[in-house]
Parts: C-alpha cells; sequence; structure tokens
C-alpha cells in the first residue's frame, strides 16, 4: 500500500471528479508557441572497425523521428484529444517538412508555423548502436540549430500569427527550450490571452503576468538564484518566483518528492509522486505535465485537480525510454490503480 498519508483522503475525495475533468479534455482548442525540435533516432548494428579511422561501423536498421522540444508539448496536448494550434519556426529543409508531417498526421493545425530559409530546422539525431545480442546504447549526437536570433521580420510574423489565433482559444502555452523563438514580440503575442502557461528553462520573468509556471527543480534554482535541497527552501521559491512572475500559481516539479504548488496568498500545497520506483527516462515529463495541467483547467479544474493531472501524465510517461506520450484512457486506468492502492 501507498503512503501518502493526508493526501489520500483528499485524492479520493476528489476522484469523481477528476474522472469528468479527464472525460472533458477532448476538442478543447489550443494554442501552442514553441521551440520547435525533431528527434531523430538511428540505429545500427555494429559490422566492423573502419579502416579509415578507429570508428565503428554500423549497418543501418532503422530511423525515428518524433517530436521533441516545444514540439512534444504540442504532440503530448493532440494525443490527450485536444484541437491544437501549433506557431514556432522551422527551416526550409526535410527536418522541418518531417516535423509538420508527425504534426498533420495527427490533426495539428500547422498554420501557424513560420518556416525560414535561413534557419535550419532545430534537430537532434542520436547514432545509436549495437553488437549482435547486445543492448543499443547511444554514441553520438548531432545537433542542428542557429544560434542566431531570428529576424526581426520573422519574430514580427510569427507575432502576428499568434496574436490572430489567441481570442480563439481558451489558453495559450508557452514552449520555451531557449531555441530563439521567444524574442519580445512573440511573447507579448502570446501573453494577449488572460490564460497563458509557461513552461521556460531560464529568464522566467519575460513572462511576466503569466497565469502559471511549471519549472523544474534546477530550473526553479536558476531563477530564484539558490539552492532548493529542503521544503522550506522550495516553499521559499514558489513566493520568490511568483513575486518574480507576477504569475497566480508557481508549480515546481521535484522528481521523486512530487510536485509543489505555491499560490499568491502564500499558500504551498504538496502533491507526492505516484510513480518512484519504475522511472527509465524523464525525458520530456515536464512537456506532459504542461498537457495535461492546460486541459484540465480548461475542463474546469482548479489549479490542485488540474496539477495531480499532470502529476499522474507525468507518472506515465516516465516509465518508456525517450520523448513519450500518454492518453485519457492511459490517464483513467492510471488514477483507477492509484485510487486502489490507498
Amino acid at each position: 500500500m501507498t503512503d501518502f498519508g493526508q493526501f489520500a483522503p483528499r485524492l479520493s475525495a476528489a476522484a469523481p471528479e477528476l474522472f469528468a475533468l479527464l472525460d472533458r479534455f477532448a476538442e478543447i482548442p489550443l494554442l501552442v508557441v514553441g521551440d520547435l525540435t525533431l528527434d531523430e533516432f538511428l540505429t545500427g548494428q555494429v559490422e566492423r572497425i573502419s579502416r579509415e579511422a578507429p570508428v565503428l561501423i554500423l549497418r543501418h536498421e532503422q530511423t525515428r523521428q518524433i517530436p521533441g522540444g516545444g514540439a512534444n508539448a504540442v504532440y503530448n496536448l493532440a494525443k490527450l484529444g485536444a484541437r491544437v494550434q501549433v506557431a514556432g519556426i522551422i527551416g526550409d529543409d526535410p527536418q522541418g517538412i518531417a516535423l509538420k508531417t508527425i504534426f498533420e498526421d495527427v490533426g495539428i493545425d500547422t498554420s501557424a508555423i513560420v518556416v525560414d530559409p535561413s534557419r535550419p530546422t532545430v534537430t537532434k539525431s542520436r547514432i545509436a548502436g549495437h553488437a549482435r545480442q547486445s543492448v543499443t546504447q547511444q554514441i553520438v549526437r548531432l545537433d542542428r540549430k542557429s544560434d542566431e536570433l531570428p529576424s526581426t521580420a520573422v519574430q514580427n510574423q510569427l507575432a502576428e500569427a499568434i496574436a490572430s489565433r489567441v481570442p480563439d482559444v481558451p489558453a495559450v502555452v508557452c514552449s520555451d527550450y531557449g531555441e530563439g523563438v521567444f524574442t519580445p514580440p512573440v511573447i507579448q503575442a502570446a501573453l494577449g490571452h488572460d490564460r497563458v502557461i509557461v513552461d521556460a528553462q531560464k529568464e522566467l520573468q519575460r513572462y511576466q503576468g503569466a497565469t502559471i509556471f511549471t519549472p523544474n527543480l534546477p530550473e526553479a534554482e536558476r531563477a530564484a538564484g539558490y539552492a532548493l535541497t529542503e521544503t522550506a527552501t522550495v516553499e521559499q521559491a514558489g513566493q520568490d518566483l511568483l513575486q518574480l512572475t507576477q504569475a497566480q500559481r508557481m508549480l515546481i516539479t521535484r522528481g521523486e518528492e512530487g510536485m509543489s504548488l505555491s499560490a499568491t496568498d502564500g499558500s504551498v500545497e504538496h502533491i507526492p509522486a505516484f510513480n518512484r520506483t519504475d522511472v527509465f527516462d524523464v525525458t520530456g515529463a515536464g512537456d506532459t505535465v504542461v498537457a495535461a495541467l492546460t486541459l484540465a483547467l480548461c475542463a474546469g479544474a482548479d489549479y490542485w485537480q488540474a496539477s495531480v493531472l499532470g502529476n499522474l501524465a507525468a507518472s506515465l510517461v516516465v516509465r518508456q525510454f525517450g520523448t513519450a506520450t500518454t492518453s485519457v484512457e492511459e490517464l483513467k486506468a492510471a488514477l483507477t490503480g492509484l485510487l486502489e492502492t490507498i
């Protein structure tokens, strides 16, 4: 039996409404602004050492392409049933075409994506190899990206695309991986909505007045300027970051320690981790939290209920290797299983 202490009765009491919220996820329209990334996984079997150089020669077996970075937040929302519009920048290259195709295959509206021929689509290519009857291991990663900001014309084009869509959705998600999309005009356009959920790796103060932020522990430490080594410092950081951003809530995700939800009245609600043992890969878990949290808020949840569902969704995707998604059906099954343990 999992020991959730005082959290267990509250979860049990909230269960009917949590299930009802999940039923309302379908067809909620959302706009996601993000640093769009394509994750590539190239896998092969080691044949021999090259005679040209002391490197492995791999016989290619498969290439897998999935949305990464801010694109993973987009994909997570679509898999949870949302009607998603995505705004961001890609290059005029095969990687950009691949990313748009992946989106369009699951019904994501890509009309707000700006194609910039002067920049490559942000792509992270992981090359992995294995010998016969051995585990596949990553050997090297090749990144394609630009360190320059988009041109003023591209920034304004993207900002205009966002501003024109803001009135048509109940929320805007900003998925900021620091790849250059979130310039002042773009941020200003996104903040034109009165419900903005921000997942940013750094410089949270750029999003003054956003509704809720979802930093992980290292991001919160960087923003606060001190280490968060115990509950007291986490609670202090929540209040300091609310002051810094002028947000309504601050949700700090803490891995195996769960989540801490801070409000402007000084209150803090701690949500325990729902999965501490079957954790294989936390890559992209923050995107999943944002997706479930956002849909729950749009479906009528309060911040605590939305955070619980975000926590539940993250507990599922960390069981899989690489960036992953989940579904409403899997969330319902996980919630049922969780309730049976308390």
